[in-house]
C-alpha cells in the first residue's frame, strides 16, 4: 500500500471516528434535554411520580410523592421505600414489580404504604418501562394515586389466601382476576391473548392450587387475598 493511500485510509477512519463521537454527543444532550424537560413538568405535577433504573432501583420521586410520605428524595430512594410498605401487602407487590420488570410489561398494583403522619393509605401504583431512542432499556416511570376513601372497609386481606395467591404464577393470577371479576373463560382468553384450552387449563390449575372446585370459591380467595374488592 503506498504511504499516500495508507494516509487517505487513516483520514477516512479519523472522518468516521468524529462523525460517531458527533452523534453520540448530540444524542446525550438530546436525552439530558429531554429528562430536564420531564423533571421539570414532574416536579409542578399534583400526581405522585417516580422513576427507577434499568436494575429496578427507585431514583426518583417528584415533591407530591414526598409530601405525601413525609420524606426526603435521599430517605426515599434505593430500596428503603419499601420497608414503609404495610407488611400484609410488601410481599405480593414486589413480587408484581418484579415480575412485571423482568418482562418490561407495564403493571398495576394496589397497596397500603405509610404516609406523613405514620398511617397506612391504600394507593393505586402503576408503571411502565421506557426506552432511549436507539430503543434501549432506561428503567420505569409510574405514578400512584392516594385511593383510600375508595378502599374504605374493603376486606383486610388473610395471611392464607395471599400465600395461595402467592403460590400461583403470573398468568394464573391474571387469569384469577379477569374470572372474578366477571369474565368467562373465553372473554379473559380473549383480553390476555391466549387460546380459550389455554384459559381452561391455567382455570383447572387455580382450582386445583386453592384447594376449590367452583369460581364462586375462586372469587371469594381473590377477595380474601386483596386482588379485587369485593
Amino acid at each position: 500500500m503506498s504511504p499516500g493511500k495508507e494516509m487517505d485510509e487513516v483520514a477516512l477512519l479519523r472522518h468516521k471516528l468524529a462523525e460517531a463521537e458527533t452523534e453520540l454527543s448530540r444524542r446525550r444532550d438530546a436525552e439530558q434535554t429531554s429528562e430536564a424537560r420531564f423533571r421539570m413538568l414532574a416536579d409542578a405535577s399534583p400526581a405522585m411520580i417516580w422513576m427507577s433504573t434499568p436494575d429496578a432501583v427507585y431514583t426518583y420521586y417528584n415533591p407530591s410523592w414526598l409530601e405525601f410520605r413525609g420524606t426526603t428524595l435521599e430517605q426515599e430512594t434505593g430500596e428503603g421505600w419499601s420497608e414503609r410498605i404495610h407488611p400484609d401487602d410488601r410481599e405480593l407487590f414486589l413480587e408484581t414489580y418484579l415480575k412485571a420488570f423482568s418482562a418490561r410489561q407495564p403493571f398495576r398494583a394496589e397497596y397500603r404504604i405509610r404516609r406523613a403522619g405514620g398511617d397506612f393509605r391504600w394507593i393505586e401504583d402503576s408503571g411502565v418501562p421506557r426506552h432511549d431512542e436507539t430503543g434501549a432499556f432506561l428503567g420505569y416511570i409510574g405514578s400512584a394515586a392516594d385511593i383510600n376513601d375508595r378502599k374504605r372497609g374493603v376486606y383486610v386481606p388473610d395471611e392464607e389466601s395471599v400465600r395461595m395467591v402467592l403460590a400461583l404464577t403470573e398468568r394464573e393470577r391474571q387469569v384469577l382476576v379477569l374470572i372474578a371479576d366477571g369474565k368467562s373463560t373465553k372473554e379473559a382468553a380473549a383480553q390476555l391473548g391466549i387460546s380459550y384450552k389455554t384459559a381452561d387449563s391455567h382455570r383447572s390449575r387455580i382450582l386445583e392450587k386453592l384447594g376449590v372446585h367452583e369460581t364462586a370459591s375462586m372469587v371469594r380467595c381473590a377477595i380474601r387475598a386483596g386482588l379485587i374488592e369485593p
